[in-house]
């Protein structure tokens, strides 16, 4: 009869490894990386901000978002182009010209929408787009992620992803 053997500490870690290889994309494992504490607050400040103003529940920071934002930013690195994901999650994006842009540039372009969305009607006022805003601000959304990458033409794309997403057609953001 044969026995298995408890697993070492090494046998665990392995399984660990393999699991999180199987949830990933398989090209999203090397972006696994934890965002430094100062640069998640610049991108939590001014969501939260927007957030605090219609009394909503602050957002939390997510590394799972974060990584697929790496993910996704690294995708569109060469042409830089603004191209959603189709993932999952809410998503926005931001290109500014030049490698200098701050995660607060994106998210306060982004809370600058506000005066387009139109509760009443909860849709964006003609010829202007407030969806960035809209996915801020969503109640439902608990959890964002976000990344900044310079792509090949020194040009910056900074990508947040929300969880659950937002923007549900037919459904008021608060």
């Amino acid at each position: 009869m044969a026995y298995l053997q408890p697993r070492s500490l090494l046998g665990k870690f392995s399984s660990i490894l393999l699991l999180l290889c199987i949830v990933q994309p398989l090209s999203a494992r090397r972006f696994l990386t934890t965002t430094p504490r100062n640069i998640v607050k610049q991108y939590l400040a001014p969501h939260n901000k927007a957030r605090a103003k219609l009394g909503l529940p602050p957002l939390k920071w997510s590394n799972k978002l974060a990584n697929y934002a790496t993910w996704w930013g690294h995708q569109r690195q060469v042409s830089c182009e603004l191209v959603h994901s189709h993932g999952d999650y809410g998503e926005n994006l931001f290109w500014g010209s030049g490698k200098d842009w701050k995660p607060r540039d994106a998210v306060t372009a982004w809370a600058k929408e506000r005066p387009y969305y139109d509760y009443k009607s909860n849709s964006c006022k003609k010829n202007e787009q407030c969806l960035h805003y809209t996915q801020i601000i969503w109640k439902q959304s608990t959890r964002v992620g976000c990344a900044k990458v310079v792509c090949k033409t020194g040009d910056t794309l900074i990508s947040c992803n929300y969880d659950p997403h937002g923007n549900v057609v037919g459904e008021k953001p608060f």
